[in-house]
């Protein structure tokens, strides 16, 4: 009865080890967990296609009405910007058949908005450097009169340029276009035409006495003479060209220092202005 016992349960493991050797292992003290519900992990809402040729239609994508006016404004953006370019181009250009009959309506386009003061065809690149010089008569505490040597006012402006990214507005234009609107106002023989003629005066003696100003003379600045030096820029190396850099000189007559050329009186000419600003 053992025996049939014994091999009861041999048959019996033999039936039931197999079938436990084929589990997945399991941690002791776990419980199975239960199989997932389908149904409850669906979203309530439509799930949107993934189909591809739905995205990036752009136009093709709006409603018949809605492609007729995209169409009509990308037309007109594209004209406009065409007859832009056009325009500028025929302002820029030199003179023509189109530009002879058309100017006007170009001119009307282009100014004051769109204004352009280069050349296309054309440029005119520097082919002169202009240095302006300035000495002064000093007047000492006994009466005493000296005359100061030249001092180059455009070197100076020059080396506060070489070698800085960012220079001042000061150093690269104010006596460069101070000099040319004195120019530009005088005839040959420094007369003044009419009253631009004057002020650019005025102007380039104010210039002139703030540098001096920055200096120490010994004594009271009573009278001042600007000069331009003049002269051409030397041809490259690779040049056959033979061209002379000797200066040409424009000396301006003696100029008396007034009170309105000094810095001082400048400096408080903007103050009232500034006061006069701030009380309106």
């Amino acid at each position: 009865m053992d025996s049939d016992h014994d091999r009861s349960s041999a048959g019996g493991g033999k039936d039931a080890w197999p079938q436990a050797s084929n589990r997945p292992a399991e941690a002791p003290g776990t419980s199975e967990a239960p199989a997932p519900d389908h149904a409850a992990a669906t979203p309530p809402w439509p799930v949107p296609s993934r189909d591809s040729s739905a995205t990036g239609r752009g136009m093709a994508g709006l409603s018949l009405p809605y492609q007729v006016v995209a169409a009509l404004a990308l037309s007109l953006i594209g004209l406009l910007a065409c007859t832009h370019v056009a325009m500028v181009f025929l302002h820029v250009a030199p003179s023509n058949t189109l530009t002879k009959e058309h100017g006007k309506t170009v001119d009307r386009w282009i100014y004051p908005e769109f204004e352009q003061n280069w050349k296309l065809f054309a440029p005119n690149p520097l082919q002169q450097n202009v240095a302006v010089h300035v000495r002064a008569e000093v007047v000492d505490a006994a009466d005493g009169r000296r005359t100061t040597r030249w001092m180059n006012l455009t070197h100076e402006d020059a080396k506060g340029i070489r070698g800085n990214l960012f220079p001042s507005h000061v150093h690269q234009n104010e006596l460069r276009r101070g000099w040319d609107f004195y120019v530009n106002s005088h005839d040959s023989e420094n007369r003044p035409n009419g009253l631009r003629g004057e002020l650019s005066e005025r102007y380039v003696r104010r210039i002139a006495m703030l540098r001096l100003s920055e200096r120490d003379y010994g004594g009271r600045v009573e009278r001042i003479q600007l000069r331009s030096a003049t002269s051409s820029v030397a041809p490259p190396p690779w040049s056959t060209e033979k061209i002379s850099t000797r200066p040409a000189y424009r000396v301006l007559p003696w100029w008396t220092v007034t009170s309105d050329d000094l810095p001082e009186h400048a400096a408080e000419e903007r103050r009232d202005a500034a006061r006069a600003e701030a009380n309106q």
